[in-house]
């Protein structure tokens, strides 16, 4: 039986590893193991995660926290080959998305001379003053396997030099997760919690540095929300949280609220009128559910959620006015909820 590491370490890893999980879970030529880095630790950043997902306590939990960039990586890369060599050696490490895990346990599989496969692989924004665009890169650039969700990240891939053969057009793994849960999303009527009406309210993410590190850069985005006659749900990010309290005076119509687990927090977007965000995941729930998003940031990453979806790039001087101008666009190809049966495949060959 081959071993597969599934690595996850923050809340976004968790909704696209949960598919492929239930999809090998069963299989009797695998032993699939969740490694925890640790990332995201609290409950309602990580735990609430499994609980919603179906997921089982992880294998190996290797409990790095929080920290600067470098020590996330560093860490992350020391406790993961250490793990490798000692407990659990792999026949393939399944990294995903673009989290500091994702570069540091990549890095530390390749010089174990692992196998590694990358999972939303070749996804670009061009702008390296982001982090998640570093881990991206050097992901991609090591990574034996490339798992794609839509063409413009085989063509990122293609113009890096990358062999076409380690490449998989496979889709997006987020929306088997969305169709996986789809029945339990339905019955939450989480908004009723909040005491708003289906298509009257709004739904708001923000979390980036450039958005919430600086006290003046979140008074700016406040004051233009205030103008917004919709009540505004804001599942504060624990970072964001912090800078709130540095704040004096917040919009009338924000309705700030703990971090929420996944069926709640899709329950709220796929009844909300529309979404305000700095994520990158929601552009593409969005996208397949037809709710207008707005993208508080200058690139994105996926750049299909605006060519073809709901998805579109705001700054603070134009979200007013593109609030007036929403689109519901059309779903990608292969974002149909059997991304994980075509990686199943794809595994099942490789190994």
């Amino acid at each position: 039986m081959k071993t597969l590491h599934l690595i996850c370490a923050a809340r976004p890893n968790f909704m696209k590893i949960a598919p492929l999980y239930h999809a090998l879970k069963n299989e009797n030529w695998c032993d699939v193991q969740i490694i925890h880095t640790g990332q995201h630790y609290d409950y309602q950043m990580s735990q609430t995660f499994f609980d919603d997902l179906g997921l089982p306590t992880p294998r190996y939990h290797l409990e790095i926290g929080s920290g600067t960039h470098a020590e996330q990586t560093a860490q992350t890369m020391m406790s993961y080959e250490r793990l490798c060599l000692e407990k659990s050696r792999p026949d393939l490490v399944i990294v995903v998305g673009d989290v500091n895990a994702t570069l540091a346990c990549s890095v530390a599989a390749k010089k174990l001379h692992l196998k590694v496969a990358h999972l939303e692989a070749g996804l670009r924004s061009f702008d390296r003053t982001m982090p998640e665009e570093i881990n991206r890169v050097i992901t991609d650039s090591i990574s034996d396997y490339h798992w794609t969700p839509s063409k413009d990240a085989n063509e990122n891939l293609l113009k890096e030099g990358l062999n076409p053969d380690q490449i998989s057009f496979v889709g997006n793994i987020m929306i088997d997760t969305y169709c996986m849960m789809q029945p339990q999303i339905k019955e939450k009527k989480t908004y009723q919690r909040y005491e708003v009406e289906p298509q009257n309210y709004v739904i708001l993410t923000l979390h980036r540095p450039t958005n919430v590190d600086s006290e003046q850069s979140l008074q700016n985005i406040f004051k233009k929300l205030s103008q917004i006659d919709f009540p505004i749900i804001f599942p504060a990010h624990p970072r964001t949280k912090k800078m709130l309290k540095t704040l004096k005076e917040l919009p009338g119509n924000l309705k700030i609220i703990e971090p929420l687990g996944y069926l709640d927090f899709m329950s709220l977007v796929s009844n909300s009128a529309y979404v305000i965000s700095d994520s990158g995941g929601i552009q593409e729930e969005t996208t397949y559910l037809g709710i207008p998003c707005f993208t508080l940031r200058e690139t994105t990453e996926r750049p299909i959620t605006i060519t073809l979806g709901s998805n579109q790039l705001v700054t603070i001087g134009t979200l007013l006015d593109k609030l007036n101008q929403p689109k519901k666009g059309i779903t990608p190809p292969l974002w149909d909820g059997n991304t994980a049966q075509r990686l199943k495949k794809i595994i099942q060959e490789i190994i």
